[in-house]
Protein backbone atom coordinates (compact mmCIF):
# COMPACT_ATOMS: atom_id res chain seq x y z
CA UNK A 1 0.00 0.00 0.00
CA UNK A 2 1.73 3.26 -0.68
CA UNK A 3 1.64 6.35 1.26
CA UNK A 4 -1.25 8.04 -0.02
CA UNK A 5 -3.61 5.34 0.16
CA UNK A 6 -2.24 4.67 3.85
CA UNK A 7 -3.09 8.32 4.12
CA UNK A 8 -6.35 7.95 3.06
CA UNK A 9 -7.17 4.62 4.90
CA UNK A 10 -9.79 6.28 7.59
CA UNK A 11 -12.71 4.85 9.75
CA UNK A 12 -15.02 6.31 7.20
CA UNK A 13 -12.93 4.63 4.43
CA UNK A 14 -13.26 1.28 5.94
CA UNK A 15 -16.99 1.97 6.64
CA UNK A 16 -17.88 2.80 2.85
CA UNK A 17 -15.70 -0.46 1.91
CA UNK A 18 -17.74 -2.71 4.63
CA UNK A 19 -20.97 -1.44 2.68
CA UNK A 20 -19.69 -2.77 -0.54
CA UNK A 21 -20.34 -6.24 1.01
CA UNK A 22 -23.22 -7.87 0.85
CA UNK A 23 -25.57 -6.89 3.47
CA UNK A 24 -24.78 -10.83 5.54
CA UNK A 25 -21.13 -9.50 5.29
CA UNK A 26 -19.85 -8.50 8.99
CA UNK A 27 -18.41 -5.13 9.07
CA UNK A 28 -14.68 -5.34 9.46
CA UNK A 29 -13.35 -3.02 12.58
CA UNK A 30 -9.54 -2.16 12.14
CA UNK A 31 -7.42 -2.20 15.58
CA UNK A 32 -3.95 -0.83 15.57
CA UNK A 33 -1.70 -2.46 18.45
CA UNK A 34 1.99 -1.01 18.91
CA UNK A 35 3.54 -4.10 18.76
CA UNK A 36 3.60 -7.78 17.87
CA UNK A 37 3.67 -8.74 21.48
CA UNK A 38 0.13 -6.95 21.54
CA UNK A 39 -1.69 -8.36 19.09
CA UNK A 40 -2.89 -11.68 21.07
CA UNK A 41 -3.41 -9.36 23.86
CA UNK A 42 -5.80 -7.55 22.04
CA UNK A 43 -7.28 -10.12 20.09
CA UNK A 44 -8.23 -12.00 23.69
CA UNK A 45 -10.27 -8.29 24.59
CA UNK A 46 -12.30 -8.10 21.08
CA UNK A 47 -12.63 -11.53 19.94
CA UNK A 48 -15.71 -11.82 22.54
CA UNK A 49 -17.51 -8.99 20.89
CA UNK A 50 -17.05 -10.30 17.77
CA UNK A 51 -20.64 -12.14 16.33
CA UNK A 52 -22.42 -12.40 13.19
CA UNK A 53 -22.44 -8.57 12.39
CA UNK A 54 -18.76 -7.92 13.13
CA UNK A 55 -15.35 -8.85 13.31
CA UNK A 56 -11.99 -7.36 14.20
CA UNK A 57 -8.58 -7.27 12.87
CA UNK A 58 -5.91 -6.92 14.83
CA UNK A 59 -2.67 -5.70 13.15
CA UNK A 60 0.42 -3.29 13.32
CA UNK A 61 -0.23 0.39 11.98
CA UNK A 62 2.10 -0.24 8.56
CA UNK A 63 2.46 -2.80 6.60
CA UNK A 64 5.05 -1.02 4.78
CA UNK A 65 7.78 -0.06 7.69
CA UNK A 66 8.84 -1.65 11.00
CA UNK A 67 7.85 1.47 12.85
CA UNK A 68 6.48 0.38 15.90
CA UNK A 69 5.23 1.78 19.53
CA UNK A 70 2.39 4.37 20.81
CA UNK A 71 3.63 7.32 18.59
CA UNK A 72 3.05 5.13 15.60
CA UNK A 73 -0.13 4.41 16.26
CA UNK A 74 -1.34 7.67 17.46
CA UNK A 75 1.09 10.15 15.89
CA UNK A 76 0.79 10.85 11.96
CA UNK A 77 -2.79 11.92 12.13
CA UNK A 78 -3.53 8.71 12.85
CA UNK A 79 -5.72 9.91 15.80
CA UNK A 80 -7.79 12.32 13.48
CA UNK A 81 -8.31 9.05 11.11
CA UNK A 82 -10.14 6.98 13.70
CA UNK A 83 -13.19 5.90 14.44
CA UNK A 84 -16.10 3.53 14.59
CA UNK A 85 -14.22 1.14 12.28
CA UNK A 86 -10.89 1.80 12.84
CA UNK A 87 -9.48 1.93 16.48
CA UNK A 88 -6.08 2.57 18.30
CA UNK A 89 -4.98 -0.12 21.34
CA UNK A 90 -2.42 1.00 23.18
CA UNK A 91 -0.49 0.29 26.60
CA UNK A 92 -1.50 3.18 29.77
CA UNK A 93 2.58 3.39 30.82
CA UNK A 94 2.29 6.78 32.38
CA UNK A 95 0.04 8.56 30.11
CA UNK A 96 -3.21 7.88 31.33
CA UNK A 97 -2.26 8.66 35.05
CA UNK A 98 -0.96 11.92 33.59
CA UNK A 99 -4.71 12.79 33.11
CA UNK A 100 -3.91 14.67 29.85
CA UNK A 101 -0.76 16.53 31.25
CA UNK A 102 0.68 16.04 28.25
CA UNK A 103 -0.08 15.34 23.94
CA UNK A 104 -0.02 11.88 24.37
CA UNK A 105 -1.66 11.86 27.10
CA UNK A 106 -4.70 13.82 25.76
CA UNK A 107 -4.81 11.41 23.09
CA UNK A 108 -4.97 8.52 24.92
CA UNK A 109 -7.49 9.90 27.42
CA UNK A 110 -9.68 11.91 24.96
CA UNK A 111 -10.10 10.34 21.74
CA UNK A 112 -13.31 7.93 22.12
CA UNK A 113 -11.57 5.90 19.64
CA UNK A 114 -8.22 4.99 21.52
CA UNK A 115 -8.19 2.00 24.10
CA UNK A 116 -5.55 1.93 26.62
CA UNK A 117 -4.86 -0.65 29.58
CA UNK A 118 -5.21 1.47 32.18
CA UNK A 119 -2.69 -0.59 34.19
CA UNK A 120 1.00 0.30 32.83
CA UNK A 121 1.06 -2.08 30.27
CA UNK A 122 0.34 -5.72 29.15
CA UNK A 123 2.87 -7.47 31.28
CA UNK A 124 0.97 -5.45 34.10
CA UNK A 125 -1.75 -8.13 33.22
CA UNK A 126 0.34 -11.12 33.18
CA UNK A 127 1.68 -10.61 36.55
CA UNK A 128 -1.59 -10.18 37.94
CA UNK A 129 -1.16 -11.56 41.45
CA UNK A 130 -4.31 -13.83 41.76
CA UNK A 131 -3.01 -15.80 38.61
CA UNK A 132 0.93 -16.42 39.84
CA UNK A 133 0.09 -20.06 41.15
CA UNK A 134 -1.68 -21.02 38.26
CA UNK A 135 1.11 -19.86 36.01
CA UNK A 136 3.52 -21.96 38.71
CA UNK A 137 1.41 -25.32 38.06
CA UNK A 138 1.49 -24.53 34.38
CA UNK A 139 5.12 -24.59 34.62
CA UNK A 140 5.62 -26.99 37.20
CA UNK A 141 2.53 -29.48 37.26
CA UNK A 142 2.54 -29.20 40.75
CA UNK A 143 -0.14 -27.65 42.61
CA UNK A 144 1.05 -27.41 45.84
CA UNK A 145 1.03 -23.56 47.13
CA UNK A 146 3.95 -22.68 48.73
CA UNK A 147 4.31 -18.73 48.11
CA UNK A 148 1.77 -16.15 49.20
CA UNK A 149 1.78 -14.22 46.10
CA UNK A 150 -1.47 -12.43 46.90
CA UNK A 151 -0.43 -11.17 49.96
CA UNK A 152 3.06 -10.30 49.08
CA UNK A 153 2.17 -8.30 46.00
CA UNK A 154 -0.18 -6.23 48.43
CA UNK A 155 2.70 -5.87 50.35
CA UNK A 156 4.72 -4.50 48.03
CA UNK A 157 2.39 -1.87 46.72
CA UNK A 158 1.63 -0.47 50.11
CA UNK A 159 5.29 -0.47 50.53
CA UNK A 160 6.26 1.82 47.44
CA UNK A 161 2.66 3.64 46.98
CA UNK A 162 3.99 6.83 48.98
CA UNK A 163 7.08 6.83 46.44
CA UNK A 164 4.89 6.04 43.43
CA UNK A 165 2.98 9.00 43.95
CA UNK A 166 6.12 11.26 43.83
CA UNK A 167 7.30 9.54 40.87
CA UNK A 168 3.52 10.77 38.85
CA UNK A 169 4.18 14.21 40.68
CA UNK A 170 7.25 15.06 39.04
CA UNK A 171 5.83 13.67 35.95
CA UNK A 172 3.08 15.73 35.44
CA UNK A 173 5.26 18.72 36.23
CA UNK A 174 7.45 18.01 33.33
CA UNK A 175 10.29 17.72 36.09
CA UNK A 176 10.49 13.56 35.85
CA UNK A 177 14.39 14.55 35.07
CA UNK A 178 14.89 15.20 38.74
CA UNK A 179 12.84 11.35 39.79
CA UNK A 180 12.84 9.49 36.50
CA UNK A 181 10.99 6.03 36.03
CA UNK A 182 14.65 4.58 35.99
CA UNK A 183 15.29 6.08 39.62
CA UNK A 184 12.03 4.51 41.02
CA UNK A 185 12.79 1.14 39.40
CA UNK A 186 16.36 1.12 41.22
CA UNK A 187 14.06 1.46 44.34
CA UNK A 188 11.92 -1.15 43.68
CA UNK A 189 13.72 -4.10 43.36
CA UNK A 190 13.63 -7.26 45.20
CA UNK A 191 17.06 -7.20 47.07
CA UNK A 192 18.05 -10.47 48.76
CA UNK A 193 14.89 -12.09 48.29
CA UNK A 194 14.14 -15.11 49.76
CA UNK A 195 10.97 -17.46 49.75
CA UNK A 196 11.64 -18.45 53.26
CA UNK A 197 11.88 -14.81 54.62
CA UNK A 198 10.25 -12.79 52.10
CA UNK A 199 9.46 -9.91 54.74
CA UNK A 200 13.31 -9.01 54.57
CA UNK A 201 12.87 -7.48 50.98
CA UNK A 202 9.36 -5.84 51.63
CA UNK A 203 10.91 -4.85 54.59
CA UNK A 204 13.94 -3.53 53.07
CA UNK A 205 12.12 -1.87 50.15
CA UNK A 206 9.75 -0.07 52.80
CA UNK A 207 13.25 1.22 54.24
CA UNK A 208 14.49 2.77 50.84
CA UNK A 209 11.03 4.07 50.17
CA UNK A 210 11.02 6.50 53.25
CA UNK A 211 14.94 7.50 52.91
CA UNK A 212 14.04 8.61 49.18
CA UNK A 213 10.35 9.92 49.89
CA UNK A 214 11.98 12.30 52.84
CA UNK A 215 14.82 13.35 50.74
CA UNK A 216 12.01 14.20 47.71
CA UNK A 217 9.76 16.44 51.30
CA UNK A 218 12.94 18.02 51.67
CA UNK A 219 13.75 18.78 48.20
CA UNK A 220 9.81 20.25 47.83
CA UNK A 221 8.55 21.25 50.93
CA UNK A 222 6.31 23.47 49.06
CA UNK A 223 5.01 20.41 47.36
CA UNK A 224 2.77 18.81 50.60
CA UNK A 225 -0.89 20.08 49.95
CA UNK A 226 -0.45 18.73 46.05
CA UNK A 227 0.95 16.02 46.60
CA UNK A 228 -2.08 14.57 49.02
CA UNK A 229 -4.26 16.15 46.25
CA UNK A 230 -2.45 13.61 43.54
CA UNK A 231 -2.44 10.53 45.84
CA UNK A 232 -6.21 11.05 46.20
CA UNK A 233 -6.67 11.54 42.67
CA UNK A 234 -4.71 8.23 41.75
CA UNK A 235 -6.49 5.77 44.29
CA UNK A 236 -9.98 7.43 42.35
CA UNK A 237 -8.27 6.46 39.10
CA UNK A 238 -7.67 3.21 40.13
CA UNK A 239 -4.46 3.22 41.74
CA UNK A 240 -4.70 1.68 45.23
CA UNK A 241 -2.22 1.51 47.47
CA UNK A 242 -2.55 -2.34 47.49
CA UNK A 243 -2.41 -2.21 43.54
CA UNK A 244 0.13 -0.47 42.68
CA UNK A 245 2.37 -2.68 41.08
CA UNK A 246 -0.02 -2.95 38.70
CA UNK A 247 1.37 0.39 37.43
CA UNK A 248 4.72 0.56 37.95
CA UNK A 249 7.26 0.07 34.81
CA UNK A 250 5.53 -3.35 33.19
CA UNK A 251 8.80 -4.26 32.15
CA UNK A 252 10.47 -4.00 35.47
CA UNK A 253 7.48 -5.67 37.39
CA UNK A 254 7.94 -8.53 34.82
CA UNK A 255 11.62 -9.26 34.69
CA UNK A 256 13.04 -7.92 37.95
CA UNK A 257 10.57 -8.80 40.06
CA UNK A 258 7.85 -11.34 39.36
CA UNK A 259 10.06 -14.04 37.24
CA UNK A 260 12.27 -14.03 40.07
CA UNK A 261 9.93 -15.14 42.55
CA UNK A 262 8.64 -17.26 40.29
CA UNK A 263 12.17 -18.69 39.60
CA UNK A 264 12.35 -19.28 43.55
CA UNK A 265 9.31 -20.90 43.88
CA UNK A 266 8.90 -23.16 40.82
CA UNK A 267 13.00 -24.91 41.69
CA UNK A 268 11.27 -25.82 44.94
CA UNK A 269 7.79 -27.32 43.52
CA UNK A 270 10.16 -29.20 40.97
CA UNK A 271 12.37 -30.53 43.60
CA UNK A 272 9.01 -31.38 45.56
CA UNK A 273 7.69 -33.63 42.41
CA UNK A 274 10.93 -35.16 41.57
CA UNK A 275 11.57 -36.15 45.22
CA UNK A 276 7.86 -37.57 45.66
CA UNK A 277 9.42 -39.41 42.47
CA UNK A 278 12.28 -40.56 43.74
CA UNK A 279 10.34 -42.04 47.11
CA UNK A 280 7.37 -44.02 44.96
CA UNK A 281 9.61 -45.31 42.45
CA UNK A 282 9.48 -49.16 42.89
CA UNK A 283 12.81 -49.54 40.50
CA UNK A 284 15.94 -47.52 39.15
CA UNK A 285 14.37 -48.05 35.68
CA UNK A 286 10.80 -46.56 36.79
CA UNK A 287 12.42 -43.98 38.26
CA UNK A 288 14.38 -42.75 35.63
CA UNK A 289 11.58 -43.23 33.04
CA UNK A 290 9.34 -40.84 35.48
CA UNK A 291 12.37 -38.51 36.03
CA UNK A 292 12.86 -37.83 32.11
CA UNK A 293 8.88 -37.84 31.23
CA UNK A 294 8.57 -35.14 34.05
CA UNK A 295 11.45 -32.99 33.03
CA UNK A 296 10.04 -33.02 29.16
CA UNK A 297 6.56 -32.35 31.01
CA UNK A 298 7.92 -29.11 32.80
CA UNK A 299 7.59 -25.60 31.06
CA UNK A 300 9.52 -22.58 30.45
CA UNK A 301 8.72 -19.99 33.38
CA UNK A 302 9.46 -16.71 31.11
CA UNK A 303 6.88 -18.37 27.86
CA UNK A 304 4.10 -19.59 30.06
CA UNK A 305 4.34 -15.84 32.07
CA UNK A 306 3.32 -14.68 28.62
CA UNK A 307 0.95 -16.36 28.03
CA UNK A 308 -1.20 -16.26 31.49
CA UNK A 309 -4.55 -14.60 30.94
CA UNK A 310 -5.76 -15.14 34.87
CA UNK A 311 -6.52 -11.50 34.42
CA UNK A 312 -9.72 -11.58 33.30
CA UNK A 313 -11.41 -10.67 36.76
CA UNK A 314 -9.12 -7.44 37.18
CA UNK A 315 -10.68 -4.46 37.53
CA UNK A 316 -8.76 -2.53 35.48
CA UNK A 317 -9.17 -5.21 32.46
CA UNK A 318 -13.22 -4.99 33.38
CA UNK A 319 -12.70 -1.13 32.65
CA UNK A 320 -11.13 -2.28 28.79
CA UNK A 321 -14.29 -4.21 28.34
CA UNK A 322 -16.17 -1.13 29.61
CA UNK A 323 -14.62 1.16 26.67
CA UNK A 324 -15.06 -1.32 23.91
CA UNK A 325 -18.86 -1.84 24.80
CA UNK A 326 -18.79 2.16 24.45
CA UNK A 327 -17.36 2.06 21.15
CA UNK A 328 -19.38 -0.43 20.06
CA UNK A 329 -22.59 1.92 21.45
CA UNK A 330 -23.85 -1.23 23.24
CA UNK A 331 -24.76 -3.22 20.03
CA UNK A 332 -23.50 -5.66 22.15
CA UNK A 333 -25.51 -5.78 24.74
CA UNK A 334 -28.73 -4.97 22.84
CA UNK A 335 -27.50 -8.20 20.64
CA UNK A 336 -27.58 -10.30 23.86
CA UNK A 337 -30.75 -8.92 24.83
CA UNK A 338 -31.96 -10.16 21.39
CA UNK A 339 -30.59 -13.71 21.63
CA UNK A 340 -32.03 -14.25 25.40
CA UNK A 341 -35.17 -13.42 24.13
CA UNK A 342 -35.09 -15.82 21.40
Amino acid sequence: MNKRLTHNLTSAYIEAANRLNSKRSRKRIVAYVESYDDVFFWRTVLSRYENSTRYFEVMLPSHTTLERGKKSVLMNELGDRLGECMIACVDADYDYLMNGATPTSRAVISNPYVLHTYAYAIESYQCFAPSLHNVCVMVTLNDHSIFDFEDYMRQLSEAIFPLFVWSIWHYRRSIYGQFTITDLNRIVELGGFSIHNPQYSIDNMRRKVHNKVRQLQQRHPEAKESYLALKSELIRMGVTPQTTYMYIQGHHLFNKIVLPILGRVCNILVQEREGEIRRQAVHDTQRRNELSCYTNSIQDITQMLKKNMGYMDSEPFRRILADVERILGGAHNEENVQKQAL
